[in-house]
């Protein structure tokens, strides 16, 4: 397992309904990531299919099988790059139709994700809640947690994928304007609280009216910035992460005199009430 890590969020516009473009985009933005030492890429929410879409019926034609023919392409480059990928799209099974994110390795399909907080927005006005419960990925860079966008707004799943010991959760989201309080809290506070990397990877550009508002954050398990993607315009994000530093949750300012632990410290008898 790597001790420090090189990651890349590339904060990039997708194309509405069109994947081969937005498919052809990732696969070179993959390239130029690696060329700067990038272990893992993260690309926004529906990456490769655009997101404001008026009906299901319009995104439908936009949705792929994971595994499918973008996952496979995508997973190629990997092999050929030796990296891991993040990216968004829209997941077909059956009549179902999804919002998901994939994991990709240098050794093909890792896993993949299911958006389980869907707000009245966009394409998530049509698709089908997460059937999943989170699931965390031990990769040679980590373990690794998923989520999308409006999953940061939940201190639930964030909770839960640090109690299955995640190291570093990734985020893609679209946040358009608006929604400014995601990078300049949420993906802070998810950090804090469970002292974990938070990548939370956004997109830019306009879609029908909406503004994507980009800054993309890189947070470390302190709360505290690693870096951050500019607003409106597209980026390339990079830091270093050492996921071994999240493993330790018990955090010592003064010794004997101030210490706490994020896990320990629970009181999870008291919680019942979040699961009613």
């Amino acid at each position: 397992m790597s001790t420090i890590i090189k990651i890349a969020g590339v904060q990039m516009e997708s194309r509405l309904a069109d994947t081969a473009a937005n498919l052809t985009r990732c696969l070179e933005m993959l390239g130029v990531a690696v060329a700067e030492g990038a272990q893992l890429v993260v690309f926004p929410e529906t990456a490769l299919s655009g997101y404001m879409f008026g009906s299901l019926e319009e995104a439908v034609p936009s949705a792929e099988t994971i595994p499918g023919p973008s996952t496979e392409r995508i997973a190629e480059r990997c092999r050929e790059l030796g990296v891991y990928t993040v990216f968004g799209l829209l997941e077909r099974d059956g009549d179902a139709c999804y919002n998901a994110a994939a994991f990709v390795g240098p050794n093909g399909l890792v896993g993949g994700y299911r958006k389980l907080h869907l707000p009245y927005v966009g394409v998530d006005r049509f698709v089908e809640r997460g059937d999943r419960p989170p699931r965390v990925y031990d990769t040679e860079l980590g373990r690794i947690g998923l989520g999308i966008c409006y999953d940061l707004d939940f201190p639930e799943e964030a909770r839960v994928l640090t109690l299955l010991g995640a190291e570093v959760i990734v985020n893609i989201s679209n946040w358009p304007e608006g929604v400014e309080f995601a990078p300049e809290h949420l993906a802070h506070a998810r950090a804090r609280e469970n002292m974990v990397y938070v990548v939370a990877v956004n997109r830019v550009g306009e879609e029908r009216g909406v503004k994507f508002i980009g800054r993309s954050k890189l947070v470390d398990h302190r709360g505290l910035t690693l870096a951050e993607g500019r607003p409106y315009e597209e980026d390339l994000v990079y830091a270093t992460a050492e996921p071994a530093l999240a493993r330790e949750k018990h955090q010592v300012i003064i010794p004997g005199e101030l210490e706490i632990d994020m896990l320990r410290d629970r009181r999870p008898e008291f919680y019942g009430r979040l699961t009613q």
